[in-house]
């Protein structure tokens, strides 16, 4: 069994509560991801998983066996850091099977994961060189085959490919699953880029201060965000988020309305929330020239050049919303009416920053209450 289970883990230095109250069970096989700001408590609770920080309180269970004092070398785990923690005076062959032979694995053995490791990540002909004579991508794949040697049933991985450029991740992110597809270990993945997350993960649990806000697919993650800090961290332009008022089954932005549908109409009502928040991402946000029905009207502030897109920031009656445009045809000052794809909206709950749930709704989501 290579199921992990965290149930009511706390960490605290001194009187700083850095993982507060962490129930989360990962699943035999599947690939986690740890996802959040700096300082959230991501990298702590993986420490705490491969055993390099103590449990304050709570229980930690891998494989099925209590882990909280098991030392890290008994865990069945591989791990992947940040900075690569390559011996410098090793070359690439020693690196990889330093673990190996410290485990007293046979050398026929060694040899052949060796082969495997180095055919998989692309190694051939570095066997010899020293870590100060590679490239910060082939660093990593030397970190990345010493991990893959182990073949232990989990392999951790905090934050493995943010020391490399945009083209080396793409490569590096394919290796990644290449490894899961064919050692099928529990993975789990530390980041706080978002598109390793929804690229990498068939679970995401995202993370903030200490707690998780919604543990879910990378689709639901985002289409179905469970509050509004899930909203707006997920997804490049951030959610709009605006405040608004409900009124005859219409919502108001500022002097303006548009109507929503009837099932719309109902799930608000059975919220019974006093105070909303309406969501809309920037590409679910449709423009144009002249008014249709259901629009609102707005002046265009700025325009920024993505280069296959256009981002489109526009002022409604003094709140900002941003829109997403694929041609080059809005420019500052000009008036632009706009139109949210009803499909796609998203109303919170004011005073929790919770969602109210969507009307075509088929799972309850991991909400922070």
């Amino acid at each position: 069994m290579k199921e992990i289970r965290f149930e009511n883990v706390c960490k605290s230095y001194g009187k700083t509560e850095v993982v507060k109250n962490l129930n989360l069970k990962i699943n035999e096989g599947e690939r986690l991801i740890l996802l959040g700001p700096s300082g959230c408590g991501k990298s702590t609770t993986l420490r705490m998983l491969a055993g390099l920080e103590e449990i304050t309180s709570g229980d930690l269970f891998i494989g099925g066996r209590r882990a909280n004092d098991l030392p890290s070398g008994k865990r069945n785990i591989a791990m992947v850091f940040q900075n690569y923690a390559l011996y410098p005076h090793m070359n690439v062959k020693e690196n990889i099977i330093y673990g190996l032979k410290k485990q007293k694995v046979s050398k026929g053995e060694i040899q052949t994961r060796l082969a495997a490791a180095l055919e998989m990540l692309q190694l051939k002909g570095y066997e010899n060189r020293l870590p100060k004579d590679l490239s910060g991508g082939q660093r990593q794949r030397v970190a990345l085959a010493r991990a893959v040697v182990k073949q232990s049933d989990f392999f951790l991985l905090d934050e493995p490919l943010s020391n490399l450029d945009a083209q080396l991740r793409v490569s590096a992110r394919k290796e990644l699953l290449k490894i899961h597809d064919m050692f099928k270990q529990t993975f789990v993945y530390v980041t706080h880029d978002q598109v390793e997350a929804m690229t990498v993960g068939d679970r995401i649990a995202l993370m903030y201060e200490g707690c998780i806000q919604m543990i879910d697919t990378p689709e639901n993650v985002y289409h179905r965000p469970a509050n509004i800090f899930t909203a707006k961290f997920i997804g490049s332009p951030s959610t709009n988020i605006v405040d608004i008022r409900f009124h005859d089954g219409k919502i108001m932005i500022g002097k303006q309305s548009f109507q929503l549908s009837s099932k719309w109409i109902h799930q608000i009502n059975k919220s019974k929330a006093d105070d909303l928040v309406f969501g809309i991402r920037p590409e679910h946000i449709e423009l144009y020239k002249m008014p249709t029905k259901n629009t609102l009207s707005g002046i265009v502030k700025y325009v920024e050049n993505y280069g296959n897109s256009y981002c489109i920031y526009i002022d409604i009656d003094g709140q900002e919303i941003i829109a997403m445009s694929e041609e080059k045809q809005w420019y500052p000052n000009e008036k632009v009416y706009i139109q949210p794809i009803m499909k796609k909206i998203h109303i919170f709950n004011k005073k929790t920053t919770n969602s109210i749930g969507y009307p075509e709704e088929m799972e309850k989501y991991a909400i922070v209450h």
